[in-house]
């Protein structure tokens, strides 16, 4: 199925990104803008002319999404530690000094990361993170800001239009995307568009943590549907959705690439995020990767949006055994749950083995309905429960979901 993607961005961005490429199948439709503002009048004029939106910037998705203007997919390129990095070396390569400057839109986190990374100081560093409403005009006042009570040297902006206001007053630079962020994105968005188009919206991204090049990797990916890049770290990135990803995993219980990983290589690491953006589901496969590399040799693990995260170990050899109370400790890491949580709904199964409700749950366990939907949920997206029905029992309103439990 053919897609049309227009790109949002001042003019430049967008044939940046237009220059990178549409993976196979996929048509870019240009829409560029002089300011951020127009964005929402661009985005509902070409509604009708394109299945997905990618955005050259947080600033023009944040104004287009606050106005309710999108209807369909939508994405947009994140700036990373990796672009400052680029940014930096070019500063420096011009003979300014990096260790006392000002960035808008960055989360300070990020920056100060970077900086550390490339021990750099951070003590001097003023950073103005975006938030929904923040204009050009509070963008360039922090920078001036910054230059005049703090005596910064170097203005470093993602907004273009704040950037050509500043350019001529201070020494400035514009962060522009780099054209892994372009590619990655834009792989996102359109296996996401077209998963939505199946009922599968949810993009899954994945980074590989190995020791060593491992060229049978591609292979073992297979199954997964998507595509592999190289990292500017080492690691891999993998880009599919989030029904392939249930499948190849048997609804998340095991990862058949784990044992291939395993018989390869001393340690290996996979963590998938699942979520709405694809810089959401990199920051959870991150996430997840970190996690993996704190439980074993090798391990995986997929974190999704709403603070759910489950761990996968090899099978074989370390393969849980769900039946018996040893395999307990091992079955809540992969869960997410805590062991005495999960003795406790081993309890309530014994008493309750023709299925249960979220209130049974809420009960046994003396918590709220909202935790208990999240522990059946957790479960559910373990493989050890599902939903099998409902129960009136002469109530009004909407029935109770029944679960069956496999403890």
């Amino acid at each position: 199925m053919a897609l049309a993607v227009g790109v949002v961005g001042p003019e430049d961005l967008v044939q940046r990104v237009t220059a990178v490429g549409a993976p196979s199948g996929t048509t870019l439709v240009p829409l560029p803008y002089r300011h951020e503002t127009e964005a929402v009048d661009l985005v509902r004029q070409a509604q009708g002319d394109v299945d997905a939106f990618l955005f050259t910037g947080v600033v023009p998705y944040t104004i287009a999404t606050e106005a309710g203007a999108i209807d369909r997919p939508a994405m947009y390129v994140s700036y990373d530690g990796a672009t400052l990095l680029r940014a930096l070396v070019e500063l420096l390569r011009l003979g300014h000094n990096v260790t006392q400057f000002s960035i808008d839109t960055l989360r300070r986190s990020e920056v100060l990361e970077t900086l550390i990374e490339a021990k750099l100081p951070t003590d001097r560093i003023h950073v103005l993170p975006y938030r929904p409403g923040l204009t050009s005009d509070d963008i360039v006042s922090f920078h001036r800001t910054a230059r005049d009570k703090h005596d910064t040297k170097v203005a470093i902006s993602c907004l273009g239009s704040a950037f050509h206001l500043i350019e001529n007053e201070m020494p400035s630079v514009r962060l522009a995307p780099s054209r892994y962020s372009i590619r990655s994105t834009l792989q996102a968005l359109v296996l996401t568009t077209t998963g939505q188009h199946v009922g599968d919206a949810q993009v899954a991204l994945g980074v590989i943590d190995l020791p060593e090049p491992d060229d049978a990797l591609a292979a073992d990916l297979i199954t997964l549907g998507g595509s592999l890049a190289a990292l500017p770290d080492g690691r891999h990135l993998v880009v599919t959705t989030r029904g392939l990803l249930e499948q190849a995993t048997e609804q998340f219980s095991r990862m058949p690439l784990l044992d291939h990983l395993a018989a390869r290589h001393s340690t290996a690491y996979v963590g998938f995020g699942i979520g709405r953006t694809a810089a959401e589901a990199e920051a959870l496969a991150r996430r997840a990767v970190g996690r993996a590399a704190s439980i074993g040799t090798v391990a995986g693990v997929v974190s999704m949006s709403d603070d759910v995260e489950i761990v996968i170990e090899p099978t074989g050899d370390q393969a849980l055994s769900v039946r018996g109370t040893e395999s307990l400790p091992l079955l809540a890491r992969r869960v997410g749950l805590n062991t005495q949580t999960l003795a406790r709904m081993r309890e309530l199964t014994a008493t309750l083995p023709d299925g249960l409700t979220t209130q049974d749950v809420a009960d046994h366990l003396a918590v709220q309905l909202r935790t208990a939907r999240r522990v059946l949920k957790r479960l559910e997206r373990a493989g050890l429960a599902a939903p099998t029905g409902t129960h009136q029992h002469g109530r009004t309103g909407r029935p109770p979901t029944v679960y069956l439990i496999r403890l």
